[in-house]
């Protein structure tokens, strides 16, 4: 009897899970490793950092999705290294042997070196890190009721923004609907003029992937909502309360939010891959990693060498990729070559605030709320789990008409 081969997958993200569900059908053993035992749909994280969705309605356990999968089975723990010579994955109790191997870990906050940028900022990449930046805001708004001094004050309630991307742009108007809204009500005692929502960007608009007009039209949106909109500052320094930036100004503040950034996690440069400057693993058309055509690697975690093919880190891409690294391992199983992989990019939508979004869909560009319902229709239909759906529209209803946040809850620190 021919013993079947094993193709082990790595990260439970967006791009480990496609491949996941694409090996489906293969003839051969699938093992999923990762440190948690749910997938997060990183999309809709800033809401749980803003109050605005419970953790659990955008993660989903793996072993349920597993449940209908006959020839899939899952691990929890962290991959410490990969021997690419001996076929071999190590984790913190067991060395697995591999015939194919897909790498999708994923990205790590990357600082570009700014001083104090590790130390003092809150980066937002994890659901731990949602969870405890949300902690931090409730807890600076708790601090403030009872601070006499009024400079400390303002700075408990000053929130610093770093990057103007998608991310930065929907968190800030995400906090700021916060601050000014279900805060206020809540903290009678303080001025909501001392409450100030800061978004810095270090390019001369706001989304610099995206057409101009768009983010001229979410500049002037999140001004209207209350935020600080700074184009052109880059951030020189930052300390354990002040914000430097290169022109010399500081911001005086409590808390700095780091959506900007982002590398290969740092753990894959001591395994004998080739990487880029940041960290990203550098892998042929077909994703397969350069001399190492049993391994592949997918997500934020790969990146095409030719200059053209530069791809956002964003989960259309790790959804894609996953998938035809799979196809592409059933592929050299069957004894075909592999094919390149090529984005077949659909757009980007970011919501601000209600009522209003920005969006480019197969080349054509819409604002407002015609934007905004498209992101709300392709984030719910992409959420996985229909009770994740529903308790996210039911939060986002609760939101939209009494204009208030149903989680403004501190959680316990574990």
């Amino acid at each position: 009897m021919t013993k079947r081969l094993r193709v082990v997958v790595v990260g439970a993200g967006f791009g480990g899970l496609w491949s996941l569900r694409s090996l489906a059908h293969s003839d051969a053993d699938v093992l999923l490793i990762d440190s948690n035992n749910y997938h997060t749909f990183f999309p809709l994280l800033y809401q749980v950092a803003a109050a605005e969705i419970e953790p659990e309605e955008i993660v989903f356990p793996i072993r349920k999705l597993l449940r209908k999968q006959q020839n899939a089975r899952f691990l929890m723990e962290e991959v410490l290294a990969v021997d690419l010579i001996a076929h071999l994955v190590k984790t913190q109790t067991r060395i697995i042997h591999y015939d194919y191997l897909i790498l999708a870990l994923g990205s790590t906050s990357y600082f570009f070196g700014v001083p104090g940028a590790a130390e003092h900022t809150f980066p937002l990449r994890t659901m731990e890190q949602a969870i405890t930046l949300r902690n931090h805001i409730l807890e600076c708004f708790e601090q403030a009721t009872h601070e006499p001094d009024p400079n400390m004050r303002q700075r408990l309630l000053t929130f610093v923004v770093v990057g103007g991307g998608p991310t930065g742009v929907e968190f800030a108007g995400a906090l700021a609907e916060l601050a000014y809204g279900p805060l206020r009500k809540d903290y009678v005692d303080l001025d909501s003029h001392e409450v100030k929502v800061v978004l810095l960007e270090a390019m001369d608009r706001l989304l610099p992937g995206l057409p101009i007009k768009l983010g001229n039209y979410a500049k002037k949106r999140l001004e209207k909502m209350g935020v600080e909109v700074h184009v052109g500052a880059a951030v020189k320094e930052i300390g354990e309360m002040t914000v430097v930036l290169i022109d010399g100004s500081s911001i005086h503040e409590q808390t700095v939010v780091w959506t900007t950034g982002v590398r290969g996690v740092q753990q894959v440069e001591t395994w004998g891959l080739p990487t880029d400057k940041n960290g990203r693993v550098e892998v042929l058309p077909t994703l397969q990693v350069p001399g190492y055509p049993e391994v592949y690697a997918v997500g934020d975690l790969a990146v095409l060498p030719d200059e053209q093919h530069k791809l956002p880190m964003v989960a259309p891409v790790a959804i894609q990729q996953g998938t035809i690294a799979a196809q592409n391992v059933t592929r050299q199983i069957n004894g075909q070559n592999p094919k390149p992989f090529q984005y077949r990019n659909r757009g980007v939508l970011a919501a601000i605030g209600r009522n209003s979004g920005v969006a480019q869909v197969f080349g054509h560009t819409f604002t407002g709320f015609f934007a905004w319902i498209l992101w709300v229709t392709v984030h719910l239909f992409n959420l996985i789990g229909y009770r994740n759906r529903l308790f996210v529209l039911i939060d986002w209803a609760w939101d939209y008409f009494f204009y208030d946040r149903a989680v403004r809850i501190l959680l316990p620190k574990t």
